[in-house]
């Protein structure tokens, strides 16, 4: 059988099993066509069927979560576990808390976060999380409490060695707080069981930072390689949490000239760059992205996405969630003269928008190398955890920067081995397949 037919065959039979995961058959589709090249050449993993074994988590926990809100009223929500891959080491992936959260979710994030962390070259495998609850309009001691109904039952599964939960949308170093607290009630005194811990609480200096950051160091290399820079260019950026704003401070620090940014309730656009001081005060006090038209020069625009805008801008750096851009974005921001897409969500662009892009000559850097900041530096923190030190900020950030240049440098490498030069989809699912498929090969997992 041919790597192409193989492929076709894998795919029917997700779509036939899996027909209520549109997510996951997304994420599988995008993934099975870009490897058909290193199968072509190795023909002994298609005989082994190696693929329609890492297609299918090594296992799937899912669980009810009971709690109490401030009314006395027992609410129940679901949570899910995906321990997906562990052949390069310790099931790694966040915790997501958004109402859209289900299995298709879960599986696609977790399927993605095992090439993503193959690609940091680091000793983590790939798993993901979540629940269905909704932290918006809830009180801080709600919160706690559903945070703690997740981990009694969570911490079943989870340990140092064997499966270390981050944040993600809707959870961070607060949330993570309260999860470490419920398991250390229940078990005993471990850091190193999840990342993203606050500072005090030996979490790692540049955690928050991580993925936003990785996403601009991952920028600069790519502007580099096509004979580019960061400096003055104008910048859109889909996304006020953690990852938008934290790139949108780095966009600054290099140069570049941040010229919009959205939340869910729409988007700032200022063609001589956001104020960031209003930009700050607005996030931390969770304040409307309407109260940025006082700035001058800003005006507050609804928008089915910031990339519809009718404003030129060069770089796109997509950070707020899953499918943000399809075909009728795509269109206008190549009509808009966009350059670069850099994904700091995961998989926020459709497959027929990314073809748009590559015919189009737009460069694409997929999620799984652009956003893996945010999981190297948590790796980075189970290895201070397990040496029980702390790392300055410096230190950590100057870590980021590099894993982030050799994973540009790899993709880049691998698109061009494999596929055509400038594919860094098929360079980084190709990279990452290959580390996975030898390690599972090497345990005798096939």
């Amino acid at each position: 059988m041919t790597a192409k037919a193989y492929c076709q065959q894998l795919l029917e039979n997700v779509k036939e099993k899996h027909q209520d995961k549109p997510e996951f058959i997304q994420a599988v589709s995008e993934f099975l066509t870009s490897i058909v090249p290193y199968l072509d050449e190795h023909q002994e993993i298609i005989d082994r069927n190696v693929v329609d074994i890492l297609l299918e988590p090594e296992r799937i926990i899912q669980f009810r979560i009971p709690w109490q809100d401030d009314r006395g009223v027992w609410q129940v929500n679901l949570g899910y576990r995906v321990q997906y891959n562990s052949a390069l080491g310790p099931y790694k992936g966040g915790i997501r808390f958004h109402p859209t959260v289900n299995e298709s979710i879960v599986r696609f994030l977790g399927f993605e976060q095992i090439f993503k962390n193959a690609l940091t070259f680091l000793p983590i495998g790939g798993g993901k999380g979540g629940s269905d609850f909704d932290p918006k309009g809830k009180s801080e001691a709600e919160i706690m409490r559903f945070c703690q109904s997740f981990m009694t039952e969570l911490q079943k599964y989870i340990g140092p060695d064997l499966d270390v939960p981050a944040g993600d949308m809707g959870v961070g170093a607060r949330e993570i707080g309260y999860f470490y607290g419920q398991y250390k009630r229940l078990n005993q005194y471990e850091p190193g069981v999840l990342t993203g811990k606050p500072v005090s609480m030996w979490g790692s200096y540049a955690r928050p930072e991580a993925t936003g950051y990785g996403l601009l160091y991952m920028t600069e290399n790519t502007l580099a390689a096509h004979s580019d820079t960061i400096q003055g260019k104008r910048v859109l950026i889909s996304g006020k949490g953690n990852v938008g704003y934290n790139a949108a401070v780095k966009a600054r620090e290099l140069g570049a000239v941040v010229v919009g940014i959205s939340g869910s309730s729409g988007a700032v656009y200022n063609e001589n760059g956001i104020n960031f001081d209003t930009l700050k005060d607005m996030i931390d006090n969770r304040k409307d992205f309407s109260d940025m038209e006082r700035s001058p020069g800003s005006e507050f625009v609804e928008a089915k996405s910031i990339f519809m805008l009718d404003k030129p801008f060069d770089i796109a750096l997509p950070c707020a969630t899953q499918n943000e851009i399809d075909e009728e974005v795509a269109n206008n921001m190549i009509k808009q003269g966009v350059k670069y897409v850099l994904e700091g969500a995961n998989m926020p662009t459709y497959d027929q928008a990314i073809q748009l892009f590559k015919e189009n000559e737009i460069i694409f850097v997929p999620g799984k190398a652009a956003n893996a900041g945010g999981v190297a530096v948590s790796a980075l923190e189970m290895s201070q955890n397990s040496q029980r030190l702390q790392w300055t900020f410096e230190e950590v950030d100057s870590q980021l920067k590099d894993i982030m240049e050799n994973i540009f440098d790899l993709i880049s490498e691998t698109a061009r081995r494999y596929s055509e030069e400038g594919n860094y989809t098929a360079g980084a699912n190709i990279a990452g397949f290959m580390r996975v498929v030898d390690a599972m090969q090497m345990q005798g997992l096939v």
